[in-house]
């Protein structure tokens, strides 16, 4: 008797939620239809390559097919870990990754607080316009702007020698590749990266800046105890995702910047990839390589958002 009434419930249950979700598609179809392409993308380019993971402990040949090509299980992560470029590629990684978050991720929130407070909106679009646009240049042509400016006839061996100091080129000096690498990337995502927090400071009630200023607070304490704590949570959701890339050091910049002489402090995980991959076309061992890095990353990921959430209450989930 009890199973029979369990089993009615359901069914009503089942078809009360069928009801719910069709009800909420017809009253929502256009928002359904503006997020199917973002679906669809997400699931051809990001969920269903995942099946090719398996390549990583497979001895994969082209021929064979992926499951055709026998298993040799954790063979090429080991592999990995004992070869000789294992260390140097781990410690690039991190250290330029480590730069970039020390230096780089501040730089939009600074950005974002000074642009907040200029009250001119005709010079205030303008600084915006020009700072956005070094995103949207091509990697190639970035990286063309960078070789011509640091060459030793370039823009900023002139300003050198211009203080007494001799010219060098500096893409061919190793402990100069990471400032570079660092900085340049700054410059080209300052811009974009500000965009997010400009938006989160538009949405501090303004009557807290009133209140403040009633009260006799100068507008450095209206940012240092308003502003800033506003766009708090934005910080730390932003550092935590940022945090959970911190192995992901894109191959275009670092392949069009590196050369032999500077490879001891250049050469990072995707790169190694890039060599592995398609240059030695040995794709069972960049594929582990490239798994070990997700991994990684995905383990910051938990983490950061762990501290965070036991520290401030606030994270991804």
């Amino acid at each position: 008797m009890k199973t029979a009434i369990t089993a009615i419930k359901l069914q009503r249950y089942n078809r009360f939620s069928m009801q719910n979700i069709k009800t909420d598609f017809q009253r929502n179809k256009h928002k359904y239809l503006m997020i199917l392409p973002v679906v669809l993308f997400y699931i051809i380019f990001c969920y269903k390559p995942m099946y090719g993971a398996i390549i990583a402990f497979k001895d994969f040949s082209p021929g064979l097919g992926i499951m055709n090509s026998p298993w040799v299980g954790f063979k090429y992560f080991s592999d990995f870990f004992t070869d000789t470029n294992f260390w140097r590629v781990i410690k690039n990684t991190f250290l330029i990754s480590f730069y970039d978050i020390l230096f780089g991720f501040p730089a939009p929130i600074i950005l974002a607080l000074l642009l907040n407070e200029m009250r001119h909106k005709t010079l205030k679009g303008t600084i915006q316009t020009t700072l956005y646009l070094p995103h949207f240049i091509s990697i190639v042509v970035v990286c063309g702007m960078i070789k011509s400016f640091v060459v030793t006839d370039g823009v900023v061996n002139d300003i050198i020698a211009f203080f007494g100091e001799q010219r060098i080129s500096m893409l061919q000096v190793k402990s100069l590749f990471r400032t570079i690498y660092v900085s340049t990337n700054i410059w080209q995502e300052l811009g974009w990266g500000s965009i997010i927090y400009i938006a989160a400071l538009s949405g501090i009630d303004q009557e807290q800046y009133e209140a403040a200023r009633i009260d006799g607070a100068n507008r450095f304490q209206q940012v240092l105890h308003i502003t800033i704590p506003g766009i708090a949570e934005t910080i730390i959701i932003m550092l935590i995702l940022r945090l959970g890339q911190i192995l992901n050091v894109g191959f275009e910049k670092i392949i069009l910047l590196y050369n032999p002489s500077v490879l001891e402090t250049s050469d990072v995980i995707s790169s190694f990839v890039y060599r592995k991959g398609l240059q030695e076309f040995n794709w069972s061992f960049s594929t582990a390589v490239g798994l070990f890095n997700s991994v990684i990353n995905f383990g910051f990921l938990i983490v950061a958002n762990y501290i965070s959430k036991k520290t401030t209450d606030s994270g991804l989930w």
